[in-house]
């Protein structure tokens, strides 16, 4: 089954981070997707930009409305997001509960449903 790992943190704790634990945080997600990979349950993955370059499209009895930033004002922000191939929930839990952004903020784990299964 393939799983989103959808990674939530505050982007204000990483404006303030020292160029030291910048380099740290890369390089445990750098290990945790390298571990992912040796596994060979990683299919993807990338960080995301700031919720400042985001915009939310909308559309309406045909009206298209189109604003900035992200749908939601939360004190934490999707940054980020690894898509496994494990076979089964608790195997996706056991990654969730490794990965770096777990110690930080939370990590949403979500099967995906193959457009397949209409």
């Amino acid at each position: 089954m393939q799983c989103i790992l959808l990674i939530y943190t505050n982007e204000d704790a990483y404006r303030t981070m020292t160029q030291a634990q910048a380099s740290e945080m890369t390089a445990s997600y750098m290990a945790y997707a390298e571990a992912m990979s040796a596994a060979g349950v990683n299919v993807g993955g990338q960080r995301l930009r700031p919720v400042s370059t985001a915009a939310t499209v909308r559309t309406t009895g045909g009206k298209t409305q189109v604003l900035d930033g992200p749908y939601a004002d939360t004190k934490e922000q999707l940054g980020g997001y690894f898509i496994i191939d494990v076979p089964d929930m608790d195997a996706a839990l056991s990654w969730a509960q490794r990965c770096p952004g777990a110690a930080t903020g939370v990590v949403e784990v979500r099967p995906i449903w193959p457009m397949s299964e209409y």
